[in-house]
């Protein structure tokens, strides 16, 4: 019988902390090495096999703002709910977003 529940940080994540098949394993080194500028809107999209910089599982899939670095980290502004909150996070686990057709068209 359990006396207590586990509520670490890793809790409750089965399956967004799971790979699919075809991906298992390590990213390629470029997706490590990935450089951002500050104001650049980047997606938080986590990477299982890479443990350090590991945003908390609240702010996995939301989308933020590189505010800074700090170290080979990047310090991300998050909105969660109402608060603005800030994250530091290794460059495995972000993805830039892409601009969308309408701001190419009027450039």
């Amino acid at each position: 019988m359990v006396k207590f529940k586990k509520k670490g940080p890793r809790a409750r994540t089965r399956k967004k902390m799971t790979k699919k098949t075809r991906e298992k394993g390590m990213p390629n080194i470029t997706k490590l090495l990935q450089e951002f500028e500050k104001g650049d809107k980047v997606h938080v999209k986590p990477d299982p096999s890479i443990m350090s910089g590991l945003p908390y599982k609240r702010f996995f899939g939301k989308t933020g703002e590189i505010v800074g670095k700090q170290g080979n980290c990047y310090i991300v502004e998050l909105k969660d709910q109402k608060a603005i909150k800030k994250q530091i996070i290794h460059p495995a686990h972000l993805k830039k977003q892409e601009r969308a057709k309408k701001d190419e068209e009027k450039d």
